[in-house]
């Protein structure tokens, strides 16, 4: 069954199934003009099935990594994840170029972001299949590890035949094909390279599939801020067309901001390491001998570099390369202010929510028997308490408030992570509370995944969008039918998918009953308040039914992977 490890592990897996559905759903979509992309997908489905395979059947072939314990590798679906939703968005702008709601612009942007996540994907497939060809032992019969070799080498060609295609298609000059070209190629080894980083940086803490997913994202999101950047310093380096703010696409500056805090956070340890570094070596040069930094000088390095970098290195990228007219946490008190009652009234809900919520919890967990993964769903009720009524009152300032509520977990993982006096420890000691066998004492990963899997669908979902409910997939899948589903079968459940496994039959169903009942009721909801709604009911049963079996059946993070195909869904 999916999910589980054996050492004859079976082709044919509930995961895998379910993957080839969605896949499936995806490319059966697709216009004309999008064929060589859906061609690619295909190629890149076929190779990550045959190296999962590889990797499951064979599992010291991936011997130099360390996965997470109880999870499949997942290869299968964390290289198709990210590029199925590229794909749906693409198919969605072809409806909106088709009713004139849309400039082909913006279809060519999508389209580079389309090949430069299948890009990142495929290169770590190609990484992973060089490491497995190099960790092969004598038990390994020579001629499967030929064919899988021959057909992964095709499905490369093909894939780059696919790539040079379409990337004529939206070029003007063969020089400019060349230069995106070698834009998917950089993706793609920067890719490989973070992979590893995490990996090897944080054993134990992710399946293969969950790294691939996360890899492919960061460097989607990072090749864009610095296109962004690069393009702004010498615009000559890149054509024109490569980078979005040349695209004539209106970045919000909610998205803005956003962007700059996150990927700021993200390269925060780094400034941090090497301040540290500068710290210790004047340190040393002064005494004359080796000496580290106390825990208290630690201490306010940290909070200093931390306040230097994101209050003027951060807003002055933000204002160089978008041309912010002000200074970012200026416009932010001004957004906020200017519907003072909702906002604010919105915020007092949101803290008085949490501070309630995370005390009874927190109680509730020290000293109940109830089982961790059962305990931690009421988080997910949680977050349809705190989200669903933002977002359809305040869906712009609900943005503004994903991303820093994001950049506050960030900051709170670093400091619990590097032991920041004096919150390190006291934070290491509360968050354990909340952990369960997919977190580790390195890197605590739940809490993250929970509010990236509410805030993507919302965050992909602005600009045009004809299809209403995809920015509440994370709330709806998450919120709505994960929780019901590990709520009804930890209760009622009896018949299971498999006979190790713990997901149940009654559960599943409940979980897409409860879905589909939150749609019934939201959908005259939306149109009550303009809203377009254009999807049919039957759409919505394959999109919600895919995503329900995808939760019973995967042993990977299900809060990443769930909301991404269920918005994928949403969006055909």
């Amino acid at each position: 069954m999916a999910g589980e490890s054996s050492s004859s592990p079976a082709m044919i897996t509930g995961e895998r199934v379910v993957v080839a559905v969605v896949v499936s759903r995806v490319l059966l979509s697709l216009p004309l003009s999008l064929i060589s992309h859906g061609f690619s997908l295909f190629l890149l489905c076929l190779s990550a099935f045959l190296i999962e395979l590889r990797a499951e059947s064979s599992p010291f072939l991936l011997s130099p990594f360390t996965p997470r314990r109880g999870a499949s590798s997942g290869i299968l679906l964390g290289a198709v994840t990210l590029p199925s939703v590229m794909m749906s968005k693409l198919v969605q702008l072809t409806r909106a170029i088709s009713l004139h709601q849309a400039e082909q612009d913006e279809l060519a942007h999508v389209t580079m972001q389309y090949w430069a996540a299948s890009a990142s994907c495929c290169a770590i497939l190609i990484y992973l299949s060089v490491v497995m060809s190099q960790g092969k032992k004598k038990n390994e019969s020579s001629s499967s590890s030929v064919w899988l070799t021959r057909v992964s080498l095709t499905g490369t060609v093909l894939y780059g035949a696919a790539c040079f295609v379409s990337l004529s298609i939206i070029s003007h000059t063969g020089l400019n094909t060349s230069l995106k070209m070698l834009w998917m190629l950089l993706h793609g080894l920067a890719a490989v390279k973070l992979i590893r980083h995490l990996l090897r940086t944080f054993p134990s803490c992710a399946s293969i599939g969950e790294a691939l997913l996360v890899t492919s994202g960061l460097v989607l999101y990072f090749g864009d801020f610095l296109a962004c950047t690069i393009a702004k310093i010498c615009e000559k380096l890149i054509p024109v067309d490569l980078v979005s703010i040349s695209y004539g696409i209106r970045r919000t500056e909610t998205g803005i901001i956003v962007q700059g805090l996150l990927l700021g956070l993200l390269l925060f340890p780094m400034v941090f390491r090497f301040a540290l570094h500068i710290y210790e070596s004047s340190l040393r040069k002064r005494d004359g001998r080796p000496r580290n930094c106390s825990e208290t000088a630690k201490s306010v390095l940290f909070f200093v570099s931390l306040l230097l970098f994101m209050v003027v290195a951060v807003p002055s990228w933000m204002q160089f390369v978008h041309d912010f007219q002000q200074h970012p946490f200026l416009w932010v008190l001004t957004f906020v202010f200017s519907e003072p009652l909702k906002r604010l009234s919105l915020c007092l809900y949101w803290v008085l929510l949490i501070v309630v919520a995370v005390s009874r919890f927190y109680n509730i967990s020290r000293g109940s028997k109830v089982e961790r993964i059962l305990l931690r769903k009421y988080y997910h009720l949680m977050a349809v308490l705190m989200f669903l009524p933002a977002l359809v009152l305040q869906p712009k300032f609900l943005d503004l408030a994903f991303g820093a509520a994001l950049a506050v977990f960030i900051v709170l993982e670093i400091i619990r992570i590097w032991r920041i006096h004096p919150l390190g420890d006291p934070l290491h000691h509360f968050m354990n509370a909340f952990t369960d066998h997919r977190d580790s004492d390195l890197l605590i990963v739940s809490h993250f995944s929970l509010l990236l899997g509410c805030a993507l669908p919302i965050w992909m979902s602005s600009g045009f969008n004809d299809r209403a409910l995809s920015p509440f997939a994370g709330i709806l899948s998450l919120g709505i039918g994960d929780t019901m589903a590990s709520m009804v079968g930890h209760k009622y459940g009896v018949l299971r998918w498999s006979k190790t496994g713990k997901k149940t039959v009654e559960g599943t169903a409940a979980g897409i009953t409860s879905m589909m009942a939150v749609c019934y009721v939201l959908v005259p909801v939306l149109a009550s308040m303009g809203y377009i709604l254009s999807q049919g009911w039957w759409s919505l049963l394959v999109a919600v039914t895919a995503t329900g079996m995808l939760e019973a059946y995967t042993a990977q993070l299900d809060n990443a992977f769930i909301p991404l195909v269920f918005y994928a869904l949403l969006c055909l």
